[in-house]
């Protein structure tokens, strides 16, 4: 992922990419986002959504004690919080998005899973619709429109190309 895309993410999400920055011994976010751009929009997404519900679980928790505290009479059960998400890893593995977290519930857990289905359908270099190529043995698994495709091939063969030229 471009280093702008990188960057809009981890000051939008500060609580959920906290250790962007840390050593390699503390987490594998110091890679970066290591996908390409055409995910960006699943990503950005899945965080909203999971800081969003993050944010309701706290908000919730705070009005059912203060109601308690109002209405010791009439207590209502105090709904949970939901752990504040950090995120360990963001990657491409086996042509769809892998997501690394740890906190969270199973709300989260099944947003995550969404955000990895939709990566399959989906263009990691442009972000169109696009299918899953499962190359010849030996090559890379990845999700990229024909367009992409085609393009990643003529840049391969010019390398190629160059490469034994010179």
């Amino acid at each position: 992922m471009n280093e702008e895309n990188d960057n809009y993410l981890c000051v939008t999400y500060p609580k959920m990419f906290v250790n962007r920055n840390s050593p390699m011994t503390e987490t594998c976010m110091c890679w970066g986002f290591e996908c390409g751009n055409g995910w960006f929009n699943i990503i950005n997404q899945l965080c909203q959504n999971i800081q969003h519900h993050i944010d309701w679980s706290i908000q919730n928790n705070e009005q059912d004690l203060k109601y308690n505290e109002e209405n010791p009479d009439k207590l209502k059960t105090v709904r949970p919080i939901c752990n504040q998400v950090t995120v360990d890893q963001v990657k491409e593995k086996f042509g769809t998005l892998r997501f690394y977290y740890t906190g969270g519930d199973d709300y989260i857990r099944g947003l995550a899973s969404m955000a990895e289905s939709m990566s399959g359908v989906t263009c990691e270099e442009c972000g169109n619709l696009a299918s899953t190529n499962y190359p010849e043995p030996g090559g890379w698994i990845s999700t990229i429109c024909d367009p992409c495709k085609e393009k990643r091939e003529r840049a391969y063969q010019n390398y190629k190309e160059n490469t034994l030229n010179n």
